[in-house]
């Protein structure tokens, strides 16, 4: 399934909530290898939770994190223009609202 992405390909839209997208400078190799660490951490996240280890659930999550943010999907923005991160915001409330209001005619 496909989800519409934003004009700037900052963000994908799921639900009406807008996600931060890669960083797209990322070479080939490193964005293959962030993704199997974050498969591999959300892997370790459903383990902990099925096992109800809450010291693993801690560990999963923060693996979890860490790859999201070198992959650009959290923390610092990878644009480099000032504009303002809208990730995990309803899109019907950003800048975005217009484009996103279009899709549907």
């Amino acid at each position: 399934m496909r989800y519409p992405m934003t004009p700037d390909d900052r963000y994908f839209v799921v639900r009406g909530r807008l996600w931060r997208c890669s960083n797209p400078t990322l070479d080939d190799e490193t964005r293959k290898s962030l993704v199997a660490q974050l498969m591999a951490a959300r892997r370790a996240v459903k383990t902990a939770l099925q096992q109800g280890d809450e010291a693993a659930l801690t560990t999963a999550r923060q693996q979890v994190d860490v790859a999201k943010v070198a992959l650009g999907e959290r923390g610092e923005v990878w644009w480099t223009d000032d504009a303002p991160d809208y990730n995990r915001r309803l899109v019907k409330n950003t800048p975005y609202a217009e484009w996103y209001a279009s899709l549907d005619s």
